[in-house]
């Protein structure tokens, strides 16, 4: 596969799908071709004291992912990369784009990672139920961790999701962009054009704010035209404590 980008996402982070949907909209009009690789956010964080740093439920949550990444790794093996990007569409639009449960819904993050969540989302991206197995089957985790490593490696370890590696294998990669707000199709590819064009600025290495809007998704409550909650996510995640 000759990729124009690579995507590292873990299925449960808001930012990574927000961005995803915005690179869709420019692969329809650019007729971009994306690989869809992995990144666990319950890896980056395995050595965090989640109950002291993280408010409640990020552990269920990232351990669900995680779940979600191995079943999108045995998607990969049996039925190719571009079943993985069918696969994560589905798993997000049960995620996010449903006002039924939103990340405050007790339990809600532990329930991504069960067989009854992840089967319609089979279904619905055409793949077969029993790649539900594989949400137990740890012999995925080995090339979980090696992609992990690999976006991490392409960034350096102060990021969070999604990255996103321009022009593989030797384009420049970076994490991002982060947007809370999907962009109108008009404005897609332009704001696309300026992120290319900042990220192969030899030398460039970071623009940054850490204050983010809750993002636009019905999942969290934020429909589409409200503004979200303005929040501090110091460190690129919502740690307590530094």
């Amino acid at each position: 596969m000759e990729e124009d980008i690579r995507f590292y996402f873990d299925p449960v982070c808001p930012f990574a799908w927000l961005t995803s949907r915005w690179v869709h909209s420019v692969m329809a009009q650019r007729d971009y071709a994306v690989d869809w690789r992995f990144i666990s956010l319950r890896m980056v964080n395995v050595h965090v004291d989640y109950d002291a740093q993280f408010p409640p439920e990020y552990a269920a949550g990232h351990t669900a992912g995680l779940r979600l990444l191995r079943v999108a790794a045995r998607t990969r093996a049996e039925h190719g990369r571009e079943a993985v990007g069918s696969l994560y569409t589905a798993l997000g639009r049960r995620i996010f784009d449903r006002p039924a449960e939103t990340e405050e819904s007790p339990g809600a993050r532990e329930r991504r990672g069960t067989r009854d969540f992840v089967e319609p989302a089979l279904a619905e991206a055409g793949l077969p139920a029993d790649l539900a197995d594989a949400l137990d089957d740890p012999s995925f985790d080995q090339l979980i961790r090696a992609e992990t490593d690999e976006a991490l490696a392409l960034t350096g370890k102060d990021v969070g999701t999604p990255i996103i590696h321009f022009q593989p294998p030797t384009g420049v990669a970076f994490f991002g962009p982060v947007i809370s707000r999907l962009p109108a199709e008009e404005d897609a590819v332009r704001l696309w054009d300026h992120v290319v064009g900042l990220a192969g600025f030899p030398g460039f290495a970071e623009l940054k704010r850490s204050l983010r809007e809750r993002p636009q998704l019905r999942g969290l409550g934020v429909d589409v035209g409200e503004v979200g909650v303005q929040e501090d996510w110091h460190g690129g995640s919502r740690r307590q404590k530094k």
